[in-house]
C-alpha cells in the first residue's frame, strides 16, 4: 500500500526549496551527499524542519537516503529545474504574505497588539506568533512587553530603496577594508563556485528567488568576513528588508549575468589581496545596481510611488 504523501508545512516547504537551491548554486553532482546538520547551518533553521525536508525530497526523487550514511543527490543538480520552478511557484505562508502586503502598503500601523491582528486576520494566537517570530527574525518587527508588537521601517518607497543603496554603499566596502578582515578559502571557494555558475548559465534556469538568495549570500559573506558584527548584521537586516520588495522585480536576466561578473572581479582582487580594488569594486557594484533599479511597476504601486 503507497505511503500518503503530507503535505509540508510553510516553513518546511521553504526548507525543502532552500535545500534544492543550495544543490544548484554548488552545482552538486549526483551521488553528492547533503549533510542534514550542514543544511540546518546554511539555511539557518533548526534540524527538525531539514529532515522533514529531506524525507519529502527522497519521496520525490530528488534525493537517495541511505539509513547509514544519509542523503544523497539522486541527479545533478542541473537537472532539478522543475522540481525548482515547482517550489519556486508554491506560495509562501498566506498570513505571512498578507501581513507584508499590508505593510508594505501602510494598512498596519507601527505599533499593534496581538488580539487586534488576531481580529483583522481571523486567525489563532498560535498561529499569529508562528509568522510573527519569523518576521522578527527577519528584522522588520520587535515584540514589545505584552502581547504587543513594533513594526520597523520597511523598504516600502522609490525614496527608502534609494537610501538603502546608499547605505549599503558606504557600509559594505568599509567592511573589506578592516584589519579584521579574513576570508577562509573554503567559503571563498563556494561563492565563487556559486557565482561561476550564475555566470556560465545558471541566471538562464535559475528561479528568481535563487538568484536573490545567491545575491544575498555573496553580499553577507563579504560581511562577515569582515570581522565586524556591526556590519554583518547590518549587511544581513537590509537583505531580510530588500527581500520584501526584491521578489517582485521584472524577471530581466541579463543584469544577473552582470551582477555575478562584477562580483567575481571582486572576489578575484580579494584572492589577489587588493583589498582598495576590492573595495572600490564593490562600491561601484552597488551605485551601478543602484542606479539600474529603474522602479519598475513590478516593485511599488503608484502610491507608494508617490509617498514622500
Amino acid at each position: 500500500m503507497a505511503e500518503a504523501q503530507v503535505e509540508l508545512t510553510p516553513l518546511q516547504s521553504r526548507v525543502a526549496r532552500e535545500i534544492v537551491a543550495y544543490a544548484r548554486r554548488e552545482n552538486m553532482r549526483a551521488g553528492e551527499h547533503l549533510a542534514e546538520s550542514m543544511l540546518a547551518e546554511q539555511i539557518g533553521t533548526s534540524r527538525s524542519p531539514v529532515n522533514v525536508a529531506l524525507k519529502h525530497l527522497a519521496k520525490q526523487g530528488v534525493l537517495l537516503h541511505d539509513l547509514n550514511r544519509g542523503y544523497f543527490l539522486s541527479k545533478d543538480a542541473l537537472e532539478l529545474d522543475g522540481v525548482a520552478k515547482q517550489f519556486s511557484a508554491e506560495p509562501d505562508d498566506p498570513l505571512y504574505l498578507r501581513i507584508a502586503e499590508d505593510r508594505l502598503a501602510k494598512r498596519l500601523d507601527d505599533e499593534v497588539s496581538e488580539a487586534d491582528l488576531m481580529r483583522q486576520y481571523d486567525t489563532s494566537r498560535s498561529v499569529l506568533r508562528k509568522v510573527l517570530s519569523r518576521i522578527q527574525q527577519e528584522g522588520w518587527v520587535e515584540k514589545l512587553v505584552g502581547h504587543g508588537w513594533h513594526f520597523q521601517s520597511l523598504i516600502d518607497s522609490p525614496d527608502a530603496y534609494e537610501e538603502s543603496y546608499v547605505f549599503r554603499a558606504a557600509v559594505e566596502p568599509t567592511g573589506l577594508l578592516a584589519n579584521t578582515f579574513s576570508a577562509p578559502k573554503a567559503e571563498i571557494a563556494s561563492i565563487r563556485r556559486q557565482q561561476q555558475f550564475i555566470f556560465d548559465g545558471g541566471y538562464l534556469t535559475m528561479t528568481e528567488i535563487e538568484l536573490f538568495e545567491s545575491n544575498s549570500q555573496f553580499h553577507e559573506a563579504l560581511a562577515k568576513w569582515s570581522g565586524n558584527r556591526f556590519i554583518y548584521q547590518s549587511v544581513r537586516r537590509t537583505n531580510q528588508l530588500r527581500r520584501l520588495v526584491e521578489y517582485r522585480q521584472a524577471r530581466a536576466r541579463e543584469p544577473r549575468k552582470v551582477q555575478a561578473e562584477e562580483h567575481l572581479a571582486v572576489l578575484d582582487a580579494i584572492q589577489g589581496q587588493d583589498m582598495l580594488k576590492a573595495a572600490s569594486l564593490l562600491r561601484n557594484h552597488i551605485d551601478g545596481a543602484r542606479r539600474g533599479k529603474g522602479y519598475g511597476p513590478d516593485i511599488f504601486t503608484k502610491e507608494q510611488k508617490a509617498a514622500k
